[in-house]
């Protein structure tokens, strides 16, 4: 762990910087907040001490700074006796903690050590988030920056979003980003492929069943709205849903509550919906196949995910992240340019999971580089 002090007073610096020396971590100081600020724009820390009565720019314009900068590391303020208030107000801007004048020992070690945990932690979820949503967002094309600036402003938001494309063209990954970015990311993302529920069970999998509803009904079953409650539930190929379904999610949207199958009790959840389609729902609509009222619940806000043919530009960027899926770095494995261009010409009915198969079976039959012959023999252009 790597951690700067600013302060004007040498006194400080010094003896805070044995303190921490003596404990095993890599210690850093400046003198005042421009030069703290050249810090931590070269280097990284995980801990940042800051006196906040310093002459020229004061630690709580410093601290300032540190935020606009989106430093990582956690601020610790140093406060003098008549410093409280600021300090409180320093922590009301992003500050983790104060410290009081004199520095003691004790308070110092707990504090640095909550502040590290704290770092941490936040690093690990970064990573794991990145992992899991940011990475797969791949593309640059302009119907990708479209699709990434409604998730920005759509997310934060509690609305319900109907997310639109073909299959494999990644609506899920929208899914997971919306809810990822929203104020329920820490609660359920609860996943329901309607199309895969045989349509006698979808309302015990959607509502839940008391035991003995039905001959297999052996228990008690929590439903996926009961299990997302708090959270965001993906109705995946709503389209699919089956009539008597569609009218009980329709009331559970409009009264914010549910019975299990076999119960008239009533349970109030509070779940934020996005449903996906690959399906035009205006013609099932025409076709009697889907309700109307459900769709203008549901399409509050609609996500149009493009085809894979409708941003080829982003073909090379899938294929350099395709290869970092499949590769492990000990043996390098690239394509050639004319490879990649004949990928771009290809039609993909498949979309994104198509080329990701493709991706996988062009590395395993071809050579170092993939080439353009590769392609044409293992690829049905």
């Amino acid at each position: 762990m790597k951690v700067l002090i600013v302060d004007d007073e040498r006194a400080i610096r010094n003896s805070l910087g044995e303190i921490l020396t003596d404990e095993g971590y890599e210690v850093d100081t400046a003198e005042d907040g421009a030069e703290a600020l050249q810090k931590v724009d070269k280097d990284k820390y995980d801990v940042v001490f800051c006196d906040i009565k310093m002459p020229g720019m004061d630690g709580v314009e410093v601290l300032g700074k540190f935020m606009e900068m989106g430093l990582d590391a956690a601020v610790v303020m140093i406060s003098g006796h008549a410093d409280i208030e600021t300090a409180v107000e320093c922590i009301k801007k992003g500050a983790f903690d104060f410290v009081q004048k004199p520095l003691d020992l004790n308070r110092i070690l707990i504090t640095i050590k909550n502040a590290t945990e704290k770092v941490t932690l936040t690093t690990q979820n970064k990573a794991l988030k990145k992992k899991v949503y940011g990475a797969d967002m791949v593309g640059e094309s302009v119907p990708m920056q479209h699709v990434r600036e409604m998730i920005g402003k759509v997310a934060p938001t509690e609305a319900r979003v109907l997310i639109t494309g073909p299959n494999g063209s990644g609506k899920e990954l929208v899914a997971r980003n919306l809810h990822q970015l929203s104020a329920r990311s820490a609660m359920p993302f609860v996943e329901v492929n309607c199309a895969a529920i045989p349509s006698e069970l979808i309302e015990s999998e959607l509502f839940g069943h008391e035991k003995g509803s039905f001959t297999s009904a052996i228990k008690q079953h929590k439903g996926k709205f009961e299990q997302a409650d708090g959270g965001t539930l993906f109705l995946d190929e709503i389209g699919d849903m089956s009539l008597a379904a569609q009218a009980k999610v329709l009331r559970v949207l409009q009264e914010k509550k549910l019975s299990r199958v076999g119960s008239d009790k009533d349970i109030e959840v509070d779940v934020r919906v996005v449903a996906a389609t690959n399906k035009d729902l205006q013609a099932e609509i025409a076709k009697g196949n889907f309700r109307e009222d459900l769709y203008h619940r549901l399409s509050v806000i609609v996500i149009q995910v493009p085809s894979l043919d409708d941003r080829c530009d982003d073909i090379p960027l899938l294929i350099e992240h395709f290869l970092g899926k499949y590769t492990d770095g000990t043996k390098p494995r690239s394509f050639s340019p004319e490879a990649v261009e004949l990928l771009k010409k290809k039609h993909w009915p498949g979309n994104i999971r198509e080329l990701d198969n493709v991706v996988d079976r062009l590395l395993i039959l071809g050579g170092e580089p993939v080439s353009a012959d590769d392609v044409k023999t293992y690829v049905n252009l």
